[in-house]
């Protein structure tokens, strides 16, 4: 059975399908869905608060009582100078102006709240937290593990995903150059393919792979168990189902676009991170102003972004997608992922036949 492995049976799951924790975009109907299907839905977490948190994962089991992950951003250092946020928030002008916005400040980022987050997970018993940007301390995960909660970080390199086994957490997902959203990559590494960066992590780490970047469909979920991941994870694939809450603007703009639409910049959060090319990509990236680090260069965007979906402007919002638009599919999470399923069931018995 192409489910039944170390990392289903690790997390209580059927099937090794894990809905990429999409911050900003998850729901609790989407996360239940996908849980409810016998996948493991995601909590994208990195931008609630504690409380916000709380109250999330409450929905969330009020829909289901199956396992659920949530995803956590591993804060970072703050470095900046003051004059830099003020050139940046000049060069917003225009659009604060469009909008007619204040000129956003940068806000604070206390450290405290990641660790708040994480105390919350312990409390309320999460089944699995993930991780992106970056590893917290060996102490953190191996609290999570005295605590049953099994962890999961995100590499873009093979040096980054022995670092990830060597750190202690259960699974890495090997997150290739094709995804969607911000790069989980936390170290300077050059963007690999998801198919020549799935073998050669399976060959270098004894812990559970899953394979994540431009997989769609059952064709990218075969492709990535032949290749030695024993799961996936999906974003892209579930932000256009009904209960994502990206924006309909978003959607229908992943829904139209080429595989050659999508571009990496760092001009909405200032972290890297893939989406479709806009005026205000181009606008900001023809400019010698370099964007703030992040979360900073987020803060002074964000107001823009949400004043650009509310408008339908789909010029100034950030539009997450990874290469493979042409799959994305315009339905709700529960048809998307049973078509999945059935389509890699098909697709075994093909093979078996002949």
């Amino acid at each position: 059975m192409w489910h039944d492995n170390q990392l289903t049976k690790r997390i209580g799951i059927q099937y090794p399908i894990i809905q990429a924790g999409m911050a900003g975009s998850t729901t609790p109907e989407l996360v239940a869905a996908i849980s409810n299907e016998g996948g493991l839905g995601t909590i994208g977490a990195g931008y609630m608060t504690p409380d916000a948190l709380a109250q999330e994962i409450a929905a969330v089991r009020k829909l289901t009582d199956k396992p659920f992950a949530v995803n956590l951003f591993v804060p970072e250092a703050i470095e900046y100078q003051e004059d830099d946020v003020q050139i940046v928030q000049q060069q917003l002008k225009p659009l604060y102006d469009k909008y007619n916005l204040e000129i956003a400040e940068i806000k604070d980022h206390p450290e405290s709240e990641f660790y708040d987050k994480l105390e919350l997970l312990i409390d309320l018993h999460i089944p699995v937290a993930s991780f992106t940007f970056g590893l917290p301390d060996k102490e953190i995960v191996h609290k999570l593990t005295a605590n049953g909660i099994i962890s999961i970080a995100t590499a873009g390199s093979v040096e980054e995903a022995i670092a990830i086994e060597n750190a202690g957490f259960d699974m890495v997902v090997a997150q290739g150059y094709e995804a969607g959203g911000h790069k989980g990559s936390y170290t300077n590494a050059r963007g690999i393919g998801t198919i020549a960066l799935i073998p050669q992590i399976v060959d270098q780490v004894s812990i559970p792979v899953i394979a994540a970047g431009g997989i769609m469909d059952a064709r990218g979920v075969l492709a990535a168990l032949t290749l030695g991941a024993q799961g996936v994870q999906m974003g892209t694939a579930f932000l256009t189902s009904h209960e994502s809450k990206a924006p309909v603007i978003h959607k229908d703009a992943i829904l139209h676009a080429q595989p050659s639409d999508t571009v990496i910049t760092n001009v909405f959060s200032g972290k890297s991170a893939r989406g479709i090319e806009n005026d205000f990509i181009r606008t900001l990236e023809s400019s010698d102003i370099a964007p703030l680090c992040y979360p900073l260069q987020n803060d002074l965007t964000k107001s823009i972004r949400a004043s650009a979906a509310q408008s339908g402007n789909k010029e100034h919002l950030h539009l997450w997608c990874g290469q493979a638009p042409l799959l994305a599919k315009k339905l709700n999470a529960q048809g998307i992922f049973r078509e999945i399923v059935a389509q890699v069931d098909d697709q075994i018995l093909n093979l078996m036949s002949k």
